[in-house]
């Protein structure tokens, strides 16, 4: 399996708008995290629910947020993190 990223990789959530069917949820978009694993490859879940004959096989990474980072106003410990999986296509490098 071929992937853009690897485990402990710096990544930044794309904050693009979605229109139709996403997985990624606005919250998390423009957030930056880390790789924490690589899950595998996937059919797009964007492509299928477009009923796509074909959707593309893409790479899903569980992403690790520290918790600080995600929400404003957070007031619980700053070792606390949020994890997600998000598919390759929402993910830049940081």
């Amino acid at each position: 399996m071929k992937t853009k990223f690897k485990i402990n990789d710096s990544i930044i959530v794309d904050d693009r708008v979605s229109t139709s069917h996403c997985r990624t949820p606005s919250y998390i978009r423009g957030k930056e995290g880390i790789v924490e694993r690589v899950c595998g490859e996937f059919p797009n879940p964007e492509e299928i629910a477009l009923s796509y004959d074909n959707p593309s096989i893409i790479p899903l990474y569980r992403c690790r947020f520290k918790q600080a980072h995600v929400w404003k106003n957070y007031k619980g410990s700053n070792i606390d993190t949020l994890e997600l999986e998000i598919y390759e296509h929402w993910l830049k490098k940081k």
